[in-house]
């Protein structure tokens, strides 16, 4: 079994388009969340979201190429070239044939299909056009990416809701780990703020109505939450052997040591109130790991800033940790960049690695007033300084689907 390290990141979100950016983004504390302004939001309950700005698809590919894909394609491209070059890619010796591709989406190309649906309605079946499968169907993302950049292995998409991108990364880890590829481009990409997807959600009663104050409104483990923020953008890791990274003496941000993958078996959108499927999860990644309760130091939580699930996750962490449980700091990186729905689970990851690098913990922001069930250590509105040697990233989805990724540092010291 071969150990797996990270060598690479890639970021679109909705504080910058950059790792920098987003890095400086969440170290500072500061809200990606605003008004929407795409279509008109007038009659929506919710009128606001955390929208990726200034975006511009022609940095990596041709117009003519981009007016070929789906947002959610073009953030997805965008990403995984960042990573490719962090990673040291360009010009490196790499097998194309044992080099691979995962990036899964909850919803892919939403935006195309809505578009194209319009164009069907006011102009007939001959007025689609021959590019909407392509634009719409989720495995394009990493099919266009294996195509930019010649790699034949394994590639594919994950569809679990909000744990996508929480099980392209574990798949790759698993590939890797087996031998079946040497290094794989893992992460997520979701662009899914459109006027379909947004009255779905205001129909739900899922999201906040705080539209006064958008930058307040994501509000984890606060007693005064009212649902989570819509967020998209895409992230990408670039995940090999320790081996492969070693020999093209790659720089590592960390190592995958261990992952878990439940299923709550219990509603279509509600967690488990007691946090069963996330408990065991956690559990499950430990022992993949190895490793004991008290060897874990940080959680990145799911962290949504829903009522029933900040609850339920706060009681899954308590029932694995222990009494450990209150002496490790746990952060929502959806505090400042709202949910990226599939794309959560590799954004959070890579935050993850970052706090590692910089041996920085970012706040959780909007904390102001605990809910009394929430009663761990949120990292509260300041960034502070730490030390991350096993760190568990959380993700789940609307229909049960249970991530928990065990990333650590290189031997035990970063």
């Amino acid at each position: 079994m071969h150990r797996v390290v990270a060598t690479g990141l890639g970021i679109i979100s909705p504080l910058g388009n950059s790792v920098e950016s987003f890095w400086d983004g969440i170290k500072s504390g500061r809200s990606g969340v605003g008004p929407v302004t795409r279509f008109p939001v007038d009659d929506y309950s919710t009128r606001i979201a955390a929208e990726v700005k200034d975006f511009d698809p022609t940095t990596v590919m041709e117009k003519k190429e981009a007016r070929k894909m789906d947002l959610a394609q073009q953030y997805a491209i965008a990403a995984a070239q960042q990573a490719f070059d962090d990673a040291g890619l360009p010009g490196a010796d790499i097998d194309p044939d044992r080099a691979g591709v995962i990036i899964g989406s909850g919803i892919g190309g939403l935006g195309t299909f809505e578009e194209q649906h319009q164009r069907l309605l006011k102009s007939g079946p001959g007025r689609v056009s021959p590019f909407f499968i392509p634009m719409m169907i989720i495995d394009m993302s990493p099919g266009l990416v294996s195509m930019r950049f010649g790699w034949r292995g394994p590639n594919y998409s994950t569809v679990s809701a909000c744990a996508s991108s929480g099980h392209a990364i574990i798949d790759a880890y698993r590939i890797i780990q087996r031998g079946e590829a040497d290094i794989v481009i893992a992460g997520g990409s979701e662009a899914t703020i459109t006027p379909t997807s947004l009255a779905g959600f205001c129909s739900n009663r899922a999201m906040s109505t705080r539209n006064d104050e958008p930058e307040r409104a994501s509000r984890p483990y606060d007693k005064d939450r009212d649902g989570f923020v819509m967020g998209e953008g895409s992230a990408i890791v670039v995940l090999e052997s320790i081996e492969h990274a070693t020999a093209r003496g790659a720089r590592i941000y960390g190592e995958v040591k261990g992952a878990g993958m439940t299923a709550d078996a219990y509603h279509i959108t509600a967690p488990h109130p007691e946090g069963i499927g996330a408990k065991r999860a956690m559990i499950n990644a430990m022992n993949d790991a190895d490793l004991e309760p008290t060897d874990i130091d940080y959680i990145n939580t799911h962290g949504t800033s829903t009522g029933l699930g900040d609850i339920a996750e706060t009681k899954a962490i308590k029932a694995v940790l222990g009494d450990h449980a209150h002496s490790v700091p746990c952060n929502s990186t959806k505090s400042m960049i709202g949910h990226l729905l599939g794309s959560a689970g590799a954004i959070e990851v890579a935050s993850v690695l970052l706090q590692m690098h910089h041996k920085t913990l970012h706040p959780t922001i909007n904390l102001d007033d605990p809910d009394p069930e929430c009663d761990l250590d949120y990292v509260p509105n300041r960034a502070r300084s730490g030390t991350i040697t096993n760190a568990l990233s959380n993700s789940f989805g609307f229909g049960g689907h249970n991530t928990s990724i065990l990333v650590g540092s290189v031997n035990g010291a970063h």
